[in-house]
């Protein structure tokens, strides 16, 4: 089997020209140590092609025509750019991994996402989409709410003094953030319960949680708000100093472990999401759980040190880094072909880690 491998790779910052604006453009794009990681797992089942996602990667595409593509490419610019690399696969019909160009744009963005949720009934903040500072004029939520890009992630834009208290403090928050990313900016009502972070494996009935992996925002520095945002996913925590915020699998009563399950794979399938997604969950003040967004393009830093949380929760699941990888490309084959990869690259690993997680009180 060829298996391609789609990714956009940061830059080396020693050789840029200049910084890139904002400075945090290339949060979402992989570290070669990551690339090298999952190009290692895939090796065990196929022959790896890697493939740049570059303006030269239908080019490159066509002349390989890999059995199937690993994506794992971000893009760049605009709200389709997670699109890209599954749009040109399909132009040029090649297998691929993971959601198709119109659930990874849904997902992407958020407003557009919770619009649907809202729709189908599934629990999300209320919000409002600004595209320029007037609109503020407009805004009814109460206080306190949260604002970021609307279509970015990894985090970026979402910064600890979004969170706004007043309508003063917003009104600066939204200037800067329409601004700084030149894109619409989501207001959404601030929830004050527990956050999870849902990794999710498989399709349609069969599609199931990992572990819940909980945060604990009292592991923040002083001062900080209960958000998992740039700063602690970037800066505070580190390999010297690990942000021990993490718990998973979450510690939470086996009735709302359970809710908290439901309602991600409820957002999973509204959205049309496939193989693979993560998605984050936060609790309101009735102690429903509401989703934030999904992330059908998950992050699989292979480093455990790094907190990285779908390969945490499938750590938690008895799941190693490479079988998480190799796992996915099985879902997706057998999803494109009716057949088990085992017809083609060797027998299928047994494991119990397929089984749902029990919950814990």
């Amino acid at each position: 089997m060829r298996i391609g491998l789609a990714y956009n790779q940061k830059p080396d910052p020693s050789t840029a020209d200049e910084p890139p604006s904002p400075s945090d453009a290339f949060a979402e794009w992989d570290e070669p140590a990551t690339i090298d990681a999952v190009a290692r797992a895939l090796e065990d089942i196929g022959n790896v092609i890697r493939l740049e996602a570059d303006a030269s990667f239908p080019h490159k595409l066509a002349l390989t025509r890999p059995d199937i593509v690993f994506n794992m490419a971000e893009g760049l610019h605009g709200p389709n750019r997670e699109s890209l690399v599954p749009a040109i696969c399909e132009y040029l019909n090649v297998r691929y991994t993971g959601s198709d160009p119109l659930a990874l744009a849904l997902a992407l963005h958020k407003a557009r996402a919770k619009e649907l949720l809202a729709y189908r009934g599934v629990p999300t903040p209320p919000f409002v989409c600004i595209e320029r500072p007037e609109d503020l004029a407009q805004m009814t939520l109460p206080y306190p709410v949260f604002v970021k890009p609307v279509a970015e992630g990894s985090s970026k834009g979402v910064f600890a003094n979004n969170l706004c208290e007043s309508p003063a403090q917003l009104a600066q928050r939204a200037a800067s953030l329409l601004a700084r990313y030149a894109e619409p900016v989501l207001v959404e009502t601030y929830l004050p319960g527990p956050e999870f972070t849902v990794a999710i494996l498989g399709n349609g009935a069969d599609a199931y949680c990992l572990p819940l992996v909980g945060f604990d925002f009292a592991a923040l520095p002083a001062g900080a708000p209960p958000v998992y945002g740039y700063e602690a996913k970037w800066v505070w925590d580190t390999p010297e100093q690990p942000l021990a915020i993490f718990q998973c699998p979450a510690p939470v009563p086996p009735a709302l472990y359970r809710e908290v399950e439901r309602t991600a794979l409820d957002a999973f399938h509204t959205v049309g999401c496939r193989d693979w997604c993560r998605v984050d969950v936060r609790v309101d003040r009735f102690g429903v759980p509401n989703v934030l967004e999904l992330n059908p393009l998950p992050g699989i830093l292979p480093d455990p040190a790094m907190n990285s949380c779908f390969p945490k929760a499938a750590r938690a699941a008895g799941l190693s880094y490479d079988e998480l990888i190799q796992d996915v490309v099985r879902i997706a084959w057998r999803r494109l072909t009716g057949r088990d990869l085992s017809t083609e690259a060797g027998a299928r690993r047994a494991s119990p880690a397929h089984e749902p997680a029990t919950a814990t009180a």
